[in-house]
């Protein structure tokens, strides 16, 4: 059912914890299967220094998130806003289709996670 490299991710999550400090946070949630994903960064000269998750969820959630993390660090702002579903899913090597889902939320917590550093800095 689940790829090695989303087994692995699942089994030994990237990145995994909070940034207290963080320059954004996103947080998005599927109520139909009750997954919950946040996701944290830092941001450095327009880059993504540092990006951690937590995520509530299933096996395909947490391997997304995890994936999201490794994805978008070191990245700029607009790479990190090209990141799609389809991007986390080809690099776990596929999802089943009724979990392409969690992919999605991976995508949208990181794209909330920037809007929200990009509207602090327009309130500085």
């Amino acid at each position: 059912m689940y790829t090695e490299r989303v087994m692995d991710h699942f089994m030994n999550p990237r990145n995994m914890g909070e940034i207290p400090d963080a320059d954004g946070v996103g947080t998005v949630g599927n109520p139909v299967c009750g997954d919950l994903m946040t996701v944290y960064i830092k941001v450095k000269d327009n880059r993504l220094k540092d990006v951690k998750f937590k995520t509530f969820g299933c096996g395909a959630a947490i391997a997304t998130s995890s994936m999201i993390t490794e994805l978008a660090k070191g990245k700029t702002l607009e790479e990190g806003l090209k990141i799609t579903r389809v991007d986390v899913a080809d690099n776990l090597g596929g999802l089943p289709p009724v979990k392409m889902h969690c992919s999605n939320l991976a995508a949208d917590a990181l794209h909330s996670a920037i809007e929200d550093f990009k509207k602090k800095e327009l309130k500085k």
